[in-house]
């Protein structure tokens, strides 16, 4: 099911852009930074966006991976929020941002977690990196090896922090991509990104994130920053059930980041609607099946569809239908069997996979010589 979600998101990705050009919708303001994006995380179409595949450096973007990856080692069991873990010298010594670690004392997993996601913590970021992977050269290859599995085409990483380096770069699509699934997927994590300020060894913090007091709307995500990336800023707001998320990269300042995607967010917001279209396991059509154990598979989404339009124009979204015939058996769950091609005033929002929403085996071989007949005539 997994990548299926993956499949629709890049899907929406690719297609929007062109649709949305050619559709009357409110421009996008002017937004000073180097790269930016737009995305709605329900439909996963990119509503504005500039330079989104140009090779930027994350910096401390760069730890949504890194969480993602330890949020991950909590959910296999790998790893516990109460387990201590030894600072090592490496990152006691850890350059840049820090949630001021001491070497003496043990760790437990959840304070590292408030440490370099509030904190933007290097050192927490090191000693997870350790504990999960061994060293942090190690755990660069799990970044690397995660980044492909995500669709992430254009990224490679060197390290866990976001520490310059020449083979170090991602780009916005690859990091709107990274932080809508680490949402979609840890939610129970993902609420530490809202907590304004944490306190560890006597020493209080805020987080960079100052859109977190400027929007109640706002829950997370991430602030990046090095004399090279400039100031970045990842945003994600929710308003009336629908979420957006904005990549601003390559700003000239601390305040320009949070001017820049709060304007985004609220063009977002303003000059779009998002519709569901079709829930989990819908049938949106029947497709005749031949040479199996059913005469037919019902075929649609295996999560909730939504598509993102302009304000005002979700009602006269048309669908067509485009099916593989003949479909034979036997056929899988989550198998693509069909093609949605949605439009709207005459123009192509995108094509669609419809999966089958059960499993169909073969029939018998009577059954599949009776429909070798009817085909021989279809």
């Amino acid at each position: 099911m997994r990548s299926v979600r993956n499949f629709l998101f890049i899907c929406g990705l690719a297609l929007a852009g062109a649709a949305n050009a050619a559709l009357p919708v409110m421009p996008p303001p002017s937004i000073e930074a180097k790269a930016w994006l737009l995305v709605d995380a329900q439909s996963g179409q990119a509503l504005a966006e500039r330079n989104p595949d140009a090779r930027v450096e994350p910096a401390s973007l760069t730890k949504l991976m890194t969480a993602y990856l330890t949020f991950s080692a909590l959910r296999d069991g790998r790893l516990a929020l109460n387990q201590p873990l030894i600072v090592s010298e490496k990152a006691w010594r850890a350059e840049g941002s820090r949630m001021f670690l001491d070497p003496k004392h043990p760790v437990v997993v959840e304070d590292l977690l408030k440490g370099m996601i509030v904190q933007s913590g290097n050192d927490a970021c090191i000693v997870l990196a350790e504990a999960i992977a061994g060293s942090e050269q190690q755990f660069a290859v799990l970044m690397n090896q995660t980044a492909k599995k995500l669709g992430m085409n254009r990224t490679h990483f060197v390290n866990a922090t976001g520490l310059p380096h020449p083979e170090h770069y991602t780009t916005a699509r690859d990091l709107a991509r990274l932080a809508t699934t680490l949402i979609r997927d840890f939610p129970e994590y993902y609420k530490i990104y809202s907590i304004k300020e944490y306190s560890y060894n006597g020493i209080s913090q805020p987080n960079r994130n100052r859109l977190l007091w400027l929007d109640p709307n706002v829950d997370g995500v991430k602030t990046g920053h090095t004399e090279s990336a400039g100031y970045c800023l990842i945003a994600s707001s929710t308003r009336d059930r629908r979420r957006l998320l904005s990549v601003v990269l390559g700003t000239g300042s601390d305040t320009a980041r949070a001017t820049e995607s709060q304007k985004l967010l609220n063009y977002g917001f303003q000059a779009y609607e998002t519709a569901r279209l079709y829930g989990a396991n819908q049938a949106v059509a029947r497709i005749r099946l031949y040479k199996g154990s059913e005469n037919e598979v019902q075929a649609g989404f295996l999560n909730d569809f939504h598509v993102s339009v302009p304000r005002g124009t979700a009602s006269r979204i048309k669908a067509e239908l485009r099916f593989m015939n003949p479909m034979l058996a036997p056929v899988s769950q989550g198998q693509r069997v069909a093609t949605l091609r949605l439009s709207l005033d005459g123009q192509t929002l995108g094509d669609f996979p419809l999966q089958a929403l059960q499993g169909v085996s073969t029939a018998s071989l009577i059954g599949r010589g009776w429909d070798s007949l009817l085909l021989m005539f279809k």
